[in-house]
């Protein structure tokens, strides 16, 4: 069999990357979600150029490997995230290498980095408001670490999607615990319950919180008394 001219090799390319692009960008969203630990993206897919797509995907080689507190390490990869989001500044992918270098930064307790890494694409025109009010959250949580309660606050009112909103309420809630407005963040609080509540998910840890600003709340969905069955055991 003779061998493909470079025409040839070209057309055979351009036909793949036609047929299997989209599964090959949304492998790689799939793998940054693994790494992220969020789920938005397992129900969307992306089309994106294939430079772009092996940009973010060497973003995340060099994150799986880097000591952030090598100074050359962390920079060389700030540089390259801050590339994509300057050439691709309203794609996924920009807002994605962000992500990834603020999750970098907060899980080393560095917020002001974190929360810097967030701002970059803060306005980004990106055609999808599910990612956009994940970094509103996520952004919220960085200035909220560094105690800057108002802007926290700000950045939560930005998050009106209803998917999002009974995790706003409840990060408004931590907000104002931290500013010791009580009463505040029990309203904050039983509004992310009364959503939470109504879609039966998972609210354990809500739940707690409640009890710690003075606000029981009956849900005979969740199963408590594991200390009381063992009492009856033994």
């Amino acid at each position: 069999m003779s061998a493909l001219s470079d025409d040839e090799q070209l057309n055979s390319l351009k036909d793949n990357t036609k047929k299997y692009g989209s599964a090959v960008v949304s492998g790689v969203l799939v793998a940054l979600i693994a790494y992220f630990g969020w789920t938005y993206w397992q129900k969307n897919q992306l089309a994106a150029a294939q430079l772009e797509t092996a940009k973010v995907q060497q973003l995340m080689d060099q994150a799986a490997s880097l000591d952030v507190k090598d100074a050359n390490a962390w920079n060389s990869l700030t540089k390259t995230a801050d590339e994509i989001v300057k050439k691709y500044p309203d794609s996924a992918q920009a807002i994605q290498t962000q992500f990834m270098l603020a999750k970098l930064a907060y899980d080393q307790g560095n917020y002001a980095a974190a929360e810097k890494a967030l701002k970059k694409v803060e306005h980004s025109k990106v055609d999808d408001q599910g990612l956009i009010q994940l970094l509103k959250l996520r952004l919220a949580y960085s200035q909220l670490a560094q105690n800057k309660y108002d802007e926290a606050l700000k950045s939560l009112s930005a998050v009106t999607d209803p998917a999002f909103k009974a995790t706003a309420d409840e990060a408004m809630g931590d907000v104002y615990v931290a500013k010791n407005d009580i009463a505040k963040a029990k309203k904050a609080y039983m509004s992310a319950w009364d959503a939470l509540l109504e879609r039966k998910q998972e609210r354990q840890i809500l739940q707690i919180k409640l009890e710690s600003v003075g606000v029981l709340v009956d849900d005979p969905e969740i199963e408590r008394p594991v200390l009381e069955t063992q009492m009856d055991e033994s």
